[in-house]
């Protein structure tokens, strides 16, 4: 249970503004996204090549140093694969944007087969209904993503990416504004 605090500087949040800050900001770009979904999508895809290639390299460099344990030639090869997937997304950006379109489609698409079986086998429990729906928007959503492939891909990718940085800007920003000021009075603590 919780109660409420009055003792300043009880749950006070000192970070506060900076978390307020990078929420205005994620939301700003998350417009700009919205605006431009193509160098969004662009940018999106090159980040992904660049984690690609940093988890290769890092999983290559722990390959050799753990070369004499059993799985060495397993990790090895992930490695490889995972750095080479990585400059291939890096040197071919578009055919990567296709290609994660292609694979979120396909899991959204799944997600929604899932959804629908579940929302079935949960039937007379209150608001199967809402699985249900969720389950068939999901399938249809992932049938107009490989029906619009690959043309709509550089589109998918870049909306996709600003309403996740807009969302992700508003619920930092919702998240820390309902906090109590600095002194922490009305912040809700745990009871003792």
């Amino acid at each position: 249970m919780a109660t409420v605090s009055s003792a300043p500087g009880r749950g006070a949040h000192p970070h506060r503004g900076w978390s307020i800050a990078w929420g205005i900001l994620l939301i700003v770009v998350g417009i700009l996204a919205l605006l431009m979904p193509e160098i969004a999508a662009i940018a999106t895809v090159l980040t992904f090549a660049w984690l690609m290639i940093f988890a290769g390299v890092v999983e290559l460099i722990h390959a050799f140093q753990t070369r004499h344990r059993a799985g060495f030639g397993w990790e090895f090869v992930a490695g490889v694969i995972t750095l080479i997937l990585g400059l291939l997304v890096l040197f071919f950006p578009i055919a990567g944007i296709a290609t994660l379109a292609l694979w979120i489609g396909v899991l959204i698409f799944a997600g929604g087969i899932v959804r629908l079986i579940f929302a079935f086998r949960v039937r007379p429990a209150k608001g199967w209904i809402w699985v249900l729906v969720d389950g068939i928007l999901s399938i249809v959503i992932g049938g107009l993503i490989a029906w619009g492939w690959p043309g709509s891909s550089i589109a998918f990718i870049g909306l996709l990416t600003g309403f996740w940085l807009l969302f992700s800007g508003f619920w930092r920003i919702m998240l820390d504004g309902r906090a109590s000021p600095i002194g922490g009075v009305g912040m809700p603590s745990p009871a003792r």
